[in-house]
């Protein structure tokens, strides 16, 4: 029984260090199974009912939430830092402060369904399957990154995800105009839910100094929308679900605007600090901080212990220290690659390089 008792314990941590059996099991008599949320509502347009008031969030779901934002929080820090240190050039975007939009968009979601972001995608590229080492090691150019050296902050790829647009609002249609996206999308009854992940900023310009309305939730028009609470990863959820079934049930598109925040810059080049204060950072820091969030509920709903959150914590630091290692370890491409896989399969042909005398073979 004890054997039993002790794997199940470890199923529900398949990643977290193993501890001595008599600690997990003594811990484990305390831990709540589930526990019930009230959530904050989200706003409805076009809509006569929404995503739930209240979630029910499970122990493993608890842990393997906290875990996924931790190491999106800390893989964003030590990009920060590699970017410092020059290991990390061009442009770079992080989504410290928004972990609740890529982790509880995830978990509303299937594996097989399709994602398509902007460039700050970091977060999102993680949750959709690609390891931390593919990812940092992407940042630093090298050949064990996720587009092997080539893409960068800016163009991360994985299973069911496109990534990494560099051109600004290019994600939406892929190829078109946001507003004819949502006119063939409400036409043809697609099943899409358009995002905005609102961190408040538009680069360095206050939404509500650069638009004339902030109720993006309704931008459009015809379209159904729904405005929640982006820094909880719950709400997040509940409301990818919600979104999910309506348009698998053949009602067609959804806007759905995640009410986020942002803790740097726009890029490694702006402080974030000319156009709003650090009180105000510090503000969201200590009041809405979804990693905070989410170990405040399931502290009070029994499904951890603070004990085994920090054991956490120092797992998810060693894993980004060894993954960080490994990125400005591992070699770079070698040039003569430069022009690999620019079409999944095709037959090997030349490509101009700088100059009309020097030619690449792209391979696939």
């Amino acid at each position: 029984m004890r054997k039993m008792l002790a794997a199940a314990v470890s199923r529900l941590l398949p990643r977290v260090a193993p501890k001595p059996a008599s600690r997990m099991l003594g811990a484990a008599g305390t831990f709540a199974d589930k526990a019930t949320f009230d959530i904050k509502p989200c706003e409805l347009y076009r809509l006569e009912e929404g995503p739930p008031a209240t979630a029910v969030l499970t122990r493993e779901e608890g842990l393997k939430y906290y875990k996924t934002m931790q190491m999106v929080r800390r893989m964003e820090l030590k990009a920060d830092q590699l970017y410092k240190q020059k290991f990390i050039r061009g442009f770079c975007h992080l989504c410290d402060g928004q972990e609740a939009c890529c982790v509880g968009l995830e978990a509303g979601i299937n594996p097989t369904d399709h994602v398509i972001t902007s460039y700050r995608a970091h977060g999102l590229c993680y949750t959709r399957g690609v390891s931390i080492r593919s990812i940092l090691t992407e940042l630093t150019g090298r050949r064990g990154g996720c587009a092997k050296g080539k893409g960068g902050s800016m163009h991360m790829y994985g299973k069911y995800f496109y990534g990494g647009n560099g051109i600004v609002g290019s994600q939406t249609p892929i190829g078109g105009q946001v507003a004819e996206a949502f006119n063939m999308a409400s036409l043809w009854k697609l099943p899409c839910v358009f995002i905005c992940e609102n961190n408040l900023y538009g680069m360095g310009t206050a939404t509500d100094r650069a638009a004339a309305s902030t109720e993006y939730y309704k931008r459009g028009h015809f379209i159904p929308g729904l405005k929640v609470d982006g820094m909880d990863v719950l709400c997040v959820r509940e409301a990818t679900k919600f979104a999910a079934d309506h348009c698998r049930s053949g009602k067609g598109p959804i806007v759905m605007e995640l009410h986020t925040y942002r803790y740097h810059g726009h890029s490694m080049s702006d402080p974030g600090v000319s156009y709003r204060t650090r009180e105000e950072i510090q503000a969201v820091r200590s009041k809405s901080d979804p990693i905070m969030l989410l170990k405040d509920r399931m502290l009070a709903g029994k499904l951890a212990s603070a004990d085994e959150l920090k054991d956490i914590d120092a797992d998810v630091k060693k894993e980004i220290e060894e993954a960080a290692q490994f990125a400005i370890t591992d070699p770079e491409p070698a040039l003569e690659e430069i022009a690999h896989h620019i079409y999944k399969d095709n037959p090997p042909f030349e490509v101009r390089g700088a100059n009309p005398w020097i030619k690449f073979k792209s391979i696939s």
